[in-house]
């Protein structure tokens, strides 16, 4: 594999110097191959760093909307639905997006653009954009919620249900539903399709890590907006009596944040080029590569 333009710092790691005399030592020095396949990684890590917030959004619309949910009226006739079964409108609207897109717009794209469908990143970008106007519908239904809480303080207890309908939170799982289901299509094949050779699975755990840290900065984010709205008998944002609280505020937040991430991904995507080493430069005093460092 030849050398690359890219991540100059890298290449040092390649470079024969006076030291290295003899059988050289391979966590001293590598081949062009092994530095380059790192390049190609690391180019893969600002789209993988603009993912985590959506899993971020994910985590906590499964929290809070549960807790929502519980407030508000779930009747259907004399039937009424757990607060957690809501969840299924988000499973739904994965499944049908991906059905919607496998089987109408794909072959509409390709019929009258004679394209082979949405790229990777521009799934991804479309994911992110949904978790923004799902995060977006979250606050002002929550507005909402509140506004009903107050109306009715008066005569409230800790178990009264409002007179608001629980299906005003569909919304918000049916937006990050079709986001995900946009993510979870665009960033694997993404990752997978630009990692290098030999590299795969570690490009398939690379996708997964974003769930996890998607996870750990949600709850970093809850521990952080609690300590500093709370602080010195402040107005808690995430009260844990959620009517006392302003989690209209927190979803204003989530959103202002996908936007800012949705930004910083549209440079990014525009601005990268998929891995491919065909007329790169050989680097001067580099090592050869031997043969099978290009196996599995």
């Amino acid at each position: 594999m030849l050398g690359s333009y890219e991540s100059h710092c890298l290449d040092k790691a390649a470079i024969i110097t006076s030291k290295d005399s003899g059988i050289p030592n391979p966590w001293k020095l590598c081949t062009v191959t092994k530095v380059e396949k790192v390049k190609m990684l690391v180019k893969l890590l600002p789209i993988w760093a603009t993912t985590i917030i959506f899993w971020t959004i994910h985590t906590q619309l499964a929290g809070f909307s549960v807790q929502q949910a519980a407030t508000m009226d779930r009747s259907i006739g004399k039937f009424q639905i757990p607060p957690a079964s809501l969840y299924a409108f988000f499973v739904v609207s994965i499944m049908t997006t991906l059905a919607i897109y496998d089987r109408l717009i794909m072959p509409l794209m390709k019929k009258y653009k004679r394209s082979q469908g949405l790229t990777n990143l521009q799934k991804v970008g479309l994911g992110l954009l949904f978790s923004l106007l799902g995060m977006t519908a979250a606050a002002l239904v929550e507005k909402r919620r509140l506004s009903v809480v107050r109306a009715n303080r008066d005569t409230m207890t800790r178990s009264t249900t409002l007179p608001i309908s629980a299906f005003f939170l569909l919304p918000q799982f049916i937006l990050v539903g079709i986001g995900e289901a946009f993510i979870l299509s665009g960033e694997l094949a993404f990752f997978t399709n630009n990692a290098p050779k030999g590299m795969k699975a570690i490009a398939t755990g690379l996708y997964l890590t974003t769930t996890s840290f998607g996870m750990y900065l949600s709850t970093i984010l809850v521990t952080i907006i609690r300590n500093v709205t709370g602080r010195n008998g402040g107005h808690d944002w995430l009260s844990p009596r959620i009517n006392d609280g302003r989690l209209d505020y927190f979803y204003w937040f989530l959103a202002l944040l996908s936007l800012i991430n949705l930004g910083f991904y549209i440079v990014c995507a525009t601005r990268f080029t998929p891995n491919s080493t065909e007329n790169s430069p050989k680097m001067n005093g580099a090592v050869v590569d031997a043969p099978e460092e290009e196996t599995v």
